[in-house]
């Protein structure tokens, strides 16, 4: 199903401004790690303001596949450099803080949370791919053809991604419904 058509931003700051907190997101899911996923992020973002002068239309798989890339080269950076050294920093968890103003009843607060915690979780345990087809497809939006182009494959293997992806969190989220 794919979404509606959205507004085109005006500036790439607009546009950066509005992918911000999700593009966090998907970055903290693939490096499990608050601050390089921040530092990932940014770097992405970076590197968008030589595109400043593309179609704003050209923005959304472009970015995506810029902070795929910077979020693999983090990850090959860390299995090389520290390959045979435990990784401390994952070891504290690195909490996001879900403070949300728009949500004032706690336990409802709570549930978002939780039910966030548990989805991070089962995606946390997909392959890279499948973790990437729905996290593009399914939280961020992207029709077919956008998320084959952020994620440099075809429009055949983002399905059948997205087809493992979903039957494998359906399976881990049974329990939780």
């Amino acid at each position: 199903m794919d979404a509606a058509p959205t507004a085109v931003p005006q500036t790439l700051e607009q546009f950066l401004s509005g992918v911000t907190a999700r593009a966090f997101r998907f970055a903290e899911l693939g490096l499990r790690h608050r601050e390089d996923a921040l530092d990932a992020v940014q770097d992405a973002m970076a590197k968008m303001l030589a595109y400043r002068d593309r179609p704003a239309t050209e923005w959304t798989p472009l970015f995506w596949a810029v902070l795929r890339s910077r979020i693999i080269d983090q990850q090959r950076r860390r299995t090389f450099r520290l390959g045979w050294i435990a990784d401390a920093r994952e070891a504290d968890g690195g909490e996001i803080d879900w403070a949300d103003d728009a949500m004032p009843d706690p336990s409802r607060a709570h549930d978002g949370r939780e039910a966030y915690a548990k989805l991070a979780e089962a995606l946390r345990g997909l392959p890279a791919r499948q973790r990437e087809a729905f996290t593009l497809r399914v939280l961020e939006e992207l029709d077919v053809e956008t998320t084959a182009r952020a994620m440099g494959c075809s429009e055949g293997s983002v399905k059948t991604h997205l087809f493992r992806a979903r039957e494998a969190l359906q399976k881990q989220l049974e329990d939780f419904r």
